[in-house]
């Protein structure tokens, strides 16, 4: 499956001590890398939902935001008046320093002046809040990734359409081409004959004319045989194809290997070096062209690519 690395996941678990609510947040990034901002009464959580991020998620830099709201009844709301001038004072100094420090809930207000702490909490049930609200905001991640995966996917489908008519304009063409050297090596042939004996062929050897025509045949052969690279090139795109449409390698296990950004990023760099060995190669100016475009479509997948878990 395609996914993007850039999506949004969030959920809300509820119980009788009150409620979690978890958000993700995921951008592109060359390795997982996990970033929490949790409170310190539910740090337990971290490893859970760290786990459950690492069966789930290969690439991408994620934002895990959890914050959790007590029930009233288990701590009712009963304030008192000279804790709640301290805890302004407290706040107020601190927005000195740090002038987007969020005000605290009632909820926090209130335990804050009972004194309560999270002596007071039942650890295990809100563990398992933690626990169902991550599964759901990952879900709900998971299809977003897919979503923009299936975008991306499209749009490099249709730069792959593009380079597939790029390479089927420079095989019809080929034959012309080959025509069209043909006769400069021809050409070429008796300038270098001529040259080699101005007065007529009858004075050079056979040997010597054998030599030749090898010498600049071989050179013909290798400034204008492309057909290997657009072999490769509908390989390449081939398998680009397969990969987007949801076909992914299995191993001995029969589980997938590898990501599919990485290994659409592998197969991008071999298309550029056929498409470099192409322009290299090019007889006339209309393959260069060719090579050129080609060059344009690949660095626009490559760019997409990007994103891609």
């Amino acid at each position: 499956m395609i996914r993007s690395m850039t999506a949004f996941g969030s959920a809300r678990a509820e119980s009788a001590h009150g409620s979690v609510n978890i958000e993700f947040r995921s951008i592109n990034s060359r390795f997982l890398d996990v970033n929490f901002r949790l409170p310190e009464d539910l740090r337990g959580a971290e490893g859970i939902i760290r786990d459950l991020l690492g069966q789930h998620v290969r690439r991408g830099k994620v934002d895990v935001r959890v914050n959790f709201t007590r029930a009233a009844n288990e701590s009712e709301i009963q304030l008192d008046e000279s804790r709640l001038a301290a805890m302004a004072a407290r706040l107020e100094l601190a927005r000195r320093y740090i002038p987007d420090t969020p005000a605290p809930s009632l909820a926090e207000l209130s335990a804050a002046s009972r004194g309560i702490d999270n002596g007071d909490m039942d650890t295990q049930a809100w563990m398992a809040m933690c626990h169902d609200a991550a599964r759901q905001a990952l879900a709900e991640l998971q299809a977003a990734r897919e979503r923009e995966g299936q975008r991306l996917a499209r749009m490099m489908l249709d730069c792959a359409e593009v380079a597939s008519g790029i390479v089927d304009a420079v095989e019809r063409d080929l034959p012309a081409l080959l025509a069209e050297h043909q006769q400069k090596l021809a050409a070429r042939l008796r300038e270098a004959l001529l040259a080699a004996s101005p007065e007529g062929l009858s004075h050079i050897s056979g040997e010597e004319i054998s030599a030749r025509i090898a010498q600049e045949s071989s050179l013909f052969a290798l400034r204008i045989d492309i057909a290997e690279e657009l072999s490769r090139l509908r390989s390449h795109i081939a398998e680009l194809r397969h990969l987007l449409g949801g076909g992914q390698t299995k191993g001995a296990a029969g589980k997938s290997t590898g990501s599919a950004g990485k290994r659409l990023d592998f197969l991008f760099q071999e298309m550029n070096r056929e498409a470099n060995t192409l322009g290299s190669k090019a007889g006339a100016l209309s393959v260069t062209r060719a090579a050129i475009d080609l060059k344009l479509q690949i660095e626009q997948m490559r760019e997409q690519a990007q994103n891609l878990e």
